[in-house]
């Protein structure tokens, strides 16, 4: 059987080639352990600072303000929790957004169970964060900001460089998530002006399981990992040095093919867009329509459980939902969605196509013929076989 077509790169991406050979030596003939002095460590020593190198391109930074980490959802957790934990004399209040992934929101509601204050910004119909409710939420006791770069289900990208010029000004540390965001668009921390950026690797074509973590000089953070002096004592834990240099070497391909990757996923997601407007009747785009990551297209069908499409078209197309049907009469609503206000109408016909760099123009035109039909077969069946477009 032929493997589906991927458009769920917001998911999880595959290895570039290029990063599986990067690794390879690592899987075979240099398996030392980095902090050993003789020849074998050395050889992996080398390998995670030429990664550290590769990662600081990407990111414009320095490479003592990279510590590599598990991955994105590490990397919040010692954001996060290290701010929190280390500027707790000077206050207990930090700012985020309705709209974060889980490995924010969750990690918020911790602490608020241990006598933080949280607030949770609301996001607009496009989902973006107001600048005004950002000042409006500070107190004399903020002392951490933390909003996504651009979010996970409809790609809207966050006006980050505004909201860090408002926290510098007032002292307060800013995170943000860029999971989403690196390898999918430039990022110039200091353009950003952030204090501490989370990268996951398998969201650009490294593996899972490997990320890192800028940490502005100067930051404070107490430690998440306690254990032995690695990554210059600010993460214990022998490195995953297979893993870490395929992240590196990723980051080398995003810095490397960015502008002509941007370019091409925009167009694969334009022409799914409009390939859908084209065929298919009730068709609502979410997310801000211009600022927006250049792969996702996150689409609401009105009438139409999510949950049933995806079984239809699951074994030709695979693809996410933005809501989960768990009974006959229950379907859960995306929090995105929720926070952005999509009336539940549209909402439980929501879906998510996320692009990538190996997305091709015959892919895009075959899904949309496959989700075209699956709809038009599914409101057909709802109205009793009368035609509807």
């Amino acid at each position: 059987m032929n493997r589906p077509i991927y458009l769920d790169y917001n998911a999880t991406t595959p290895h570039d080639s290029e990063v599986i050979k990067a690794m390879t030596p690592f899987l075979t003939n240099h398996f030392g352990n980095p902090s050993s002095s003789h020849w074998y460590g050395m050889q992996t020593k080398r390998a995670v600072e030429k990664a550290r190198e590769q990662v600081t391109s990407l990111l414009k930074c320095h490479t003592d303000e990279i510590v590599f980490t598990s991955g994105g959802t590490e990397s919040n957790n010692y954001a996060i929790k290290g701010v929190a934990f280390s500027h707790r004399d000077k206050g207990n209040h930090i700012i985020t957004c309705q709209i974060e992934h889980p490995a924010v929101i969750e990690v918020c509601k911790f602490l608020e169970e241990r006598d933080f204050d949280v607030t949770y910004l609301p996001v607009d119909l496009l989902g973006m964060v107001n600048i005004s409710d950002v000042e409006k939420a500070i107190t004399p006791q903020t002392v951490l900001i933390t909003i996504m770069h651009a979010n996970n289900e409809v790609g809207t990208i966050q006006p980050i460089e505004q909201i860090s010029k408002l926290a510098r000004r007032h002292g307060i540390i800013m995170h943000t998530d860029a999971a989403q965001s690196v390898g999918k668009i430039p990022i110039d921390v200091n353009k950003l002006g952030v204090d501490l950026l989370s990268v996951a690797g398998h969201k650009l074509y490294a593996p899972k399981g490997v990320g890192a973590l800028y940490i502005r000089k100067g930051t404070d953070l107490q430690k998440f990992m306690h254990g032995a002096g690695h990554e210059g004592g600010m993460r214990a834990g022998t490195e995953n040095v297979l893993e870490i240099a395929g992240l590196g070497k990723a980051c080398e391909i995003a810095g490397r093919d960015i502008e002509y990757n941007v370019k091409h996923m925009k167009e694969m997601r334009d022409k799914l867009y409009l390939g859908l407007k084209e065929t298919i009747k009730d068709v609502q785009l979410n997310g801000h329509p211009s600022e927006r990551l250049p792969n996702t297209v996150n689409v609401s069908f009105k009438g139409v459980n999510a949950s049933e499409l995806l079984a239809e078209i699951t074994e030709k197309v695979a693809v996410s939902a933005g809501s989960a049907c768990h009974s006959c009469d229950q379907i859960t609503i995306s929090p995105v969605l929720k926070a952005m206000k999509v009336a539940p109408e549209w909402a439980i016909g929501t879906i998510r196509f996320s692009v990538g760099k190996f997305t091709s123009a015959a892919e895009i035109n075959e899904a949309t013929q496959i989700v075209s039909a699956a709809l038009l077969k599914m409101r057909n069946d709802s109205k009793g076989n009368k035609p509807q477009a």
